[in-house]
């Protein structure tokens, strides 16, 4: 392949194609070596899905589009698209580019140079409070490497050359300007995902390969363990650390520290230029990892906050939003967790001949493994809210049991259809109890038979799972209005199968007002499983609240260790 001398329009629409089909290999690599204190633990995946927004723009287009199209449609697929801190920042870079593309009847060395010093520029300028050490420190020494490269003489491929060379080497130095990536011993994941648009400029202009991505499975997870124990990893050829773009000083509203940020509010904002400097001014007030991006009365923001309505309330006050995304971050971390640890099998098989029927649960919290295994489950598959297994992972369960016939507890609506694809899929007999609750699924092995046929089994266990009414308390993520009352953001809500039932100030408050809605005459046991989030003062306001109030009920507590839900409760 001769190397090319400018980028005319379909060149620029293959840069972006390579560029989409590198995050895409790369993705999950850069996603498990996140490390900064704030939890955004998806950077490939967000960055992925911007090139995907963008390669859709351009699929839309008129294959004989010109250069001018081609770049806005870049632009403009990358503003509506981003998703994400990283990924609201890689717009700003790529609209950076396709504004000075567009302008060009060429796009040789110069424009080039041009392009990316200008994309810096506009990322950095988006950013509320900027930090060295991140993709704008990548960005910004690659448009130095590149107006470095255009000497007399230079050509395009000689540019983008001296920039990934200029990037490459201010990411490797990026754990000398962040403390934290300097402790894991690795770079910027966001850095590290800019890196690979050059690598696909390079793949367009001299037909050099794409870098391969590392096995997944071999990379140790520098956020799952203490930042000291953590080596650097190559992620085609550089190693990939912690993103962030926000830093941890100052603007948090009281917050605390950035890892203490709760929330991910994202939306796109109608509102005229002039209203955005106040609108920044608003947001700094009350989060960080801020980036608003945009122009032409078009924005997308993006804030990581303990203030959801206030982070929302800003926009009303500028203009129109829509397309309104709330992510909760700490489900967001355990999520990340559960995918780096593995939704592994957990395999105890009793001594002895297999039982006629074996069980197989889902479970989430060494606690409530712990108490599955003591009822007679020998095969476990991590899971839970947020954190679904496949079916190939429940396969694998059923066919590392000796058993021929198996019970499969879900324990979580979500998980159910799931384990139903199972059956056709072994030469086994497998039937799926439908529990929608971990005490659901403690019920149902009440009536275990594991010398019984799996149609038996599936009976009873069902039929003693019905006879539960299951609970739980949690915190609320969004605003809403339920049957029970206004929600805010950060109230502690108490859930059973027809919703909200309570809403309180503490995990215990909620507990206690979801058992007074709930309890009837003639229940007799409450099951009290405590989650992360659940003290001990907590527990003993419950059990105490019990005995005042409804003496003829036993209370029984287990330590499960479930995230995200300080109490699951079993009203029998």
């Amino acid at each position: 392949m001769a190397t090319l001398s400018a980028l005319a329009a379909g060149d620029l629409r293959a840069t972006m194609v390579a560029y989409r089909d590198a995050l895409r290999d790369h993705q999950q690599a850069i996603n498990r070596l996140n490390v900064y204190p704030v939890p955004d633990g998806d950077t490939g995946t967000n960055m992925a899905l911007t090139l995907e927004a963008v390669v859709a723009e351009l699929d839309a287009l008129d294959a004989a589009a010109g250069l001018a199209d081609v770049a806005k449609a870049v632009g403009h697929g990358s503003l509506m698209g981003a998703r994400g801190n990283s990924g609201v920042i890689l717009s700003q870079l790529l609209r950076g580019l396709a504004d000075r593309f567009g302008q060009a009847d060429r796009v040789g060395p110069h424009e080039l140079a041009d392009g990316l010093r200008t994309a810096a520029g506009l990322a950095e300028a988006a950013v509320v409070r900027p930090v060295e050490g991140t993709i704008l420190t990548v960005a910004r020494a690659a448009g130095e490497g590149g107006t470095a490269g255009c000497g007399a003489g230079a050509d395009l491929l000689a540019v983008t050359e001296r920039a990934r060379a200029a990037a490459a080497d201010a990411l490797a130095r990026t754990p000398e300007m962040l403390e934290v990536l300097a402790r894991a011993g690795v770079v910027d994941a966001g850095g590290a995902g800019y890196l690979l648009l050059l690598d696909a400029l390079l793949s367009v202009l001299d037909g050099r390969p794409l870098p391969d991505p590392p096995e997944v499975d071999g990379i140790a997870d520098a956020a799952a363990r203490p930042a000291d124990e953590v080596g650097g990893h190559a992620v085609g050829g550089h190693a990939v650390g912690g993103h962030a773009v926000g830093g941890p000083g100052g603007g948090h509203g009281g917050a605390g520290d950035v890892g203490d940020l709760r929330y991910e509010v994202m939306y796109l904002l109608h509102a005229p230029d002039d209203t955005m400097a106040a609108f920044k001014e608003v947001w700094a007030g009350i989060g960080d990892s801020i980036v608003v991006v945009g122009g032409d009365g078009l924005w997308n923001c993006h804030i990581h906050t303990n203030d959801i309505g206030a982070a929302v309330e800003a926009a009303l006050d500028a203009g129109r939003p829509r397309d309104i995304r709330v992510t909760d971050l700490a489900e967001q971390v355990e999520e990340e967790r559960w995918v780096r640890e593995g939704a592994g099998v957990t395999v105890d098989e009793p001594a002895g001949p297999p039982p006629t029927t074996g069980v197989v649960a889902v479970v989430t919290g060494e606690g409530i493994g712990r108490i599955f295994r003591s009822l007679g489950v020998h095969h476990q598959v991590r899971g839970g809210q947020s954190m679904n297994p496949s079916t190939q992972q429940i396969l694998d369960a059923v066919e590392a049991m000796g058993s021929d016939q198996v019970i499969v507890l879900p324990n979580n609506k979500n998980i159910r259809p799931v384990a139903e694809q199972v059956d056709p899929l072994t030469a086994k007999a497998v039937r799926v109890v439908p529990t929608g609750s971990i005490v659901e699924g403690f019920a149902a092995l009440l009536a275990y038979d594991p010398g019984a046929g799996a149609d038996a089994n599936h009976a009873s266990m069902a039929a003693s799972a019905d006879r539960v009414l299951p609970a739980e308390v949690t915190r609320a993520v969004r605003d809403s209005h339920t049957d029970a009352g206004p929600v805010k953001t950060g109230d502690w809500i108490g859930l059973s199968r027809d919703g909200v039932v309570s809403v309180a100030g503490s995990p215990s408050g909620a507990a206690m007002a979801l058992l007074e809605r709930l309890l009837r005459p003639d229940h007799e046991l409450v099951t009290v499983i405590e989650g992360e989030g659940a003290t001990a003062g907590d527990t003993r306001r419950v059990t105490e609240w019990l005995h005042d109030q409804r003496p003829d009920v036993v209370a029984e507590v287990h330590h499960g260790g479930q995230p995200l839900y300080p109490y699951l409760l079993g009203i029998e």
